[in-house]
């Protein structure tokens, strides 16, 4: 089936964002056939940013983040019933519910899920909380509202420095545990960690890096943590904040290319099966996708950010219904942006994409900057502190292949910069997990060549 699609059976699974804004784009595209959508939650389709911020704040209710619709999509909404399986030969997705929902063609856009804490009796500890759903944040910021003694976050992703930033905002006292060396160091490298570590110690957080907990303690309701440097922490609410897993769990047996980091796809959004080779009926948006991106040298990415989702799912929306020749790639510069600690972070590109960093413009000492990341001597992302206006720019720079580093000029520095090391981690020693993942080598890697012989 690889030509046009206008009449017939879509199943999109996974309702929240790319879920919604593939809808839309089928409709329209013109496609006037069946239209269902199912979703594991039952809410309709909401935004999950501002649950970190806004929401945690005390400024928004849970229920008030409810996405708007940018057009009537005329679906049937199964809500609050997961998919099972998918039968690619007879062309059905199973619900939990025991229904069948039968296809011509299926999207999956079932995201991600909260990487829950590893011990099932201290994960339900009266007080331990993750944040990913409405739910979750509708409940921890409840407990918020109750004035904690303290808050213990686990993790020092976006999500876990946005969760502090709230409770500092609120005058709650808050600890954070991470893993890695400095917060934000798995999304960003070394040198804006820095930064971001400094923004939470000047804001009053209690920042413990290069620890875990080992344990949360507490008899029915939690009282605290212990670390695996034999120290404790006294808290009465904890907010897990892991990182995220993709959830793929559902499509095990259904022969396609889907596992732990994710549902791999070609620069179309149509699935790779098991053995490689692409489906032409089955397409993937969001977080849940895998895709290869040319400008980061055919890697397979995987982000966790709201403007893939909805670029992805517009891109796979119109291939579902397009004919061949008229399909077209997803190559997106990935963006993303945090608001923590009265701080606007943006950045443009794949940060962790890059061996070298340069201070393109401002300075780390007042935080409010522009670095500039390469790779083999090519541009290959920007990081914006309070200076967002300047991404556009870096922007086409990254598209154009540019030269790293920039040249003296292009930016506020008329001598040559200086290039830093990117010092981007190994996921494996992060406790938080990076929101994009190169799912190849790490380009920063140094690699050893053993010739056999003398």
């Amino acid at each position: 089936m690889s030509g046009e699609l206008r009449d017939g059976r879509i199943v999109v699974v996974g309702a929240s964002l790319a879920g919604l804004r593939a809808a839309e784009t089928l409709r329209d595209e013109g496609f006037e056939g069946s239209l269902t959508l199912v979703g594991d939650e039952p809410h309709p389709p909401y935004d999950r940013p501002p649950l970190s911020k806004q929401v945690l704040l005390g400024r928004v209710p849970a229920t008030g983040t409810g996405l708007p619709a940018r057009r009537p999509v005329d679906a049937q909404w199964k809500l609050g019933v997961a998919a099972t399986g998918v039968d690619g030969i007879g062309k059905r997705v199973f619900l939990a519910n025991g229904e069948e929902v039968p296809y011509d063609r299926l999207l999956i856009a079932t995201g991600t899920r909260a990487r829950p804490w590893p011990n099932p009796a201290e994960a339900a500890l009266d007080g331990v909380f993750a944040l990913r759903t409405s739910d979750d944040a509708a409940g921890l910021a409840e407990r918020l509202d109750a004035g904690p003694r303290r808050v213990l976050v686990i993790g020092a992703g976006f999500t876990g420095s946005e969760i502090a930033s709230a409770c500092r905002e609120r005058d709650i006292p808050v600890t954070v545990v991470e893993r890695g060396p400095a917060p934000l160091v798995g999304a960003l490298g070394g040198t804006l960690a820095a930064v971001a570590a400094e923004m939470h110690r000047r804001h009053g957080v209690d920042l413990r890096c290069g620890v875990q907990v080992t344990s949360l303690e507490g008899d029915g309701r939690l009282t605290g943590a212990r670390l695996s440097d034999g120290s404790t922490v006294e808290a009465d609410v904890a907010v897990v904040a892991l990182g995220a897993v993709r959830n793929t769990e559902w499509l095990a047996e259904s022969g396609l290319a889907a596992g732990p980091r994710g549902v791999t796809c070609d620069a179309g959004c149509r699935a790779f099966n098991m053995y490689g080779i692409v489906t032409d009926d089955v397409f993937v948006a969001g977080d849940v996708a895998r895709f290869p991106h040319p400008l980061f040298g055919y890697q397979l990415i995987a982000l966790e950010h709201w403007g893939n989702a909805v670029a992805q799912a517009e891109v796979a929306a119109h291939n579902m219904v397009s004919a061949g020749p008229f399909r077209r790639p997803h190559l997106a510069v990935p963006t993303f942006w945090s608001s923590q600690f009265g701080h606007n972070i943006k950045s443009v590109g794949v940060p962790t994409y890059s061996d070298q960093v340069v201070v393109a413009q401002g300075s780390l000492r007042e935080a409010r900057l522009v670095v500039v990341y390469g790779y083999k001597g090519r541009i290959t992302a920007a990081v914006s502190v309070n200076r967002a206006k300047w991404l556009d720019y870096y922007q086409n720079l990254i598209e154009t292949a540019a030269p790293f580093p920039p040249e003296p000029g292009a930016a506020d520095r008329t001598a040559p910069m200086i290039p830093l090391p990117s010092d981007v981690p190994d996921p494996a020693v992060l406790s938080h997990g990076p929101t994009v993942a190169l799912t190849g080598h790490l380009p920063d890697r140094r690699l050893t060549l053993v010739r056999p012989g003398g």
